[in-house]
């Protein structure tokens, strides 16, 4: 089985609905909680794992813990 997201003109969702039903057999709708609760779930997902693949491949650099405060505190000076 394979997943698809799909993207229906207002005008056409009756009837696409329709063709859904009369084809029931072999594709199925489901409500996606993840969507339903952050529009950009599976955007955010993507790039939180580019994210990850960088920093465990060295491509970034990361602050220490006492950069990351030190600039906070000099922040919050101003």
């Amino acid at each position: 089985m394979q997943t698809l997201s799909i993207n229906i003109q207002d005008g056409f969702l009756t009837s696409f609905l329709q063709y859904i039903e009369n084809h029931k057999d072999t594709i199925k709708l489901n409500d996606d909680a993840n969507l339903a609760y952050d529009s950009f779930f599976y955007q955010r997902q993507k790039e939180l794992q580019q994210i990850r693949n960088e920093i465990r491949s060295d491509k970034t650099n990361m602050e220490t813990h006492t950069q990351v405060w030190g600039n906070i505190k000099s922040h919050l000076k101003l």
